[in-house]
């Protein structure tokens, strides 16, 4: 089984880092699952790779089902930098090959929705094997996976947003996460406001910041963040979301002048507000 774990590696990393959307609690439950493989009596398994798969499934959706208080952890400026666990750099680089936006979209799921999703839709696992994780029919984790799926599924942008919207969120996104001022500055009304959550900072109470140069500046205050910030859909209109280590943490709401330039910018943290937005991956 070591040799069969050793080799499923690269798999077993991918599927929990989906599941969970994080890669130090990927490589979490790897470490817990491989302590329990080696502990099991495994000389009649047919399929250890699919054995192996399901105790990784298994290990995620108990730490999925464990993060109880996920919403209410204070919000850092950006990804923790300490001394353990994986370098920022290369989890923002993952990230962006899974899709940001997918991963956001992820969070906003239930353990179930979730599992289902991701190990069906993503790794061909049968619905049979995911209902017997989950105490579940597999008609019941059919469905599961179905409304994961309606959640998950791109869908374009209503024809209100226009497609120069989009290209402004685009390049507020490309802006930010670059360092570029004057880019982002080009972008924003005269009279822009910013208003956000007192949970941003954190401050004792919301604030608003109003002119092109201050909004900008507070942008580029959130260059960390911006490298997990992905454009979607929120409550059917096109915005940004950023997901810190695969979780749901803000969400950026704009209002746009005639003339395409952004007049308002919505910033979300506080997490029942967070819990009432409806996020959705935007399609081509």
């Amino acid at each position: 089984m070591t040799e069969h774990f050793e080799r499923d590696r690269p798999r077993l990393r991918a599927v929990a880092y989906r599941i969970l959307g994080s890669l130090s609690e990927a490589d979490d439950a790897l470490q817990d699952a491989w302590l329990r493989a080696d502990r099991a009596v495994t000389s009649e398994v047919e399929n250890p790779s699919g054995w192996l798969t399901t105790v990784v499934a298994r290990v995620c959706l108990n730490m999925l089902r464990a993060r109880d208080t996920r919403r209410e952890e204070p919000l850092d400026e950006g990804p923790r930098t300490g001394t353990t666990g994986p370098d920022p750099a290369a989890e923002a680089q993952l990230a962006d090959e899974v899709g940001v936006a997918l991963l956001i979209v992820l969070d906003t799921l239930g353990p179930a929705e979730r599992l289902a999703f991701v190990l069906h839709d993503m790794f061909d696992v049968p619905f049979d094997d995911i209902a017997a994780m989950l105490d579940k029919t597999p008609a019941a984790t059919r469905q599961l996976a179905s409304r994961a799926r309606r959640r998950v599924r791109g869908v374009p942008a209503p024809e209100a947003d226009p497609p120069r919207r989009r290209r402004a969120v685009d390049a507020y996104l490309a802006a930010t996460r670059g360092g570029h001022f004057e880019a982002l500055v080009s972008l924003l009304h005269p009279d822009v406001v910013l208003r956000a959550d007192a949970a941003v900072v954190p401050t004792p109470e919301p604030f608003v910041v109003t002119g092109v140069e201050p909004v900008a500046r507070g942008a580029m205050a959130s260059m960390a963040r911006a490298r997990f910030t992905g454009v979607v859909l929120v409550d059917g209109r096109i915005g940004l979301a950023m997901a810190e280590r695969g979780r749901l943490r803000v969400v950026l709401r704009f209002t746009f002048a005639d003339d395409g330039l952004i007049t308002g910018i919505d910033v979300i943290a506080e997490p029942d507000r967070l819990g009432e937005l409806r996020i959705s991956v935007m399609g081509a």
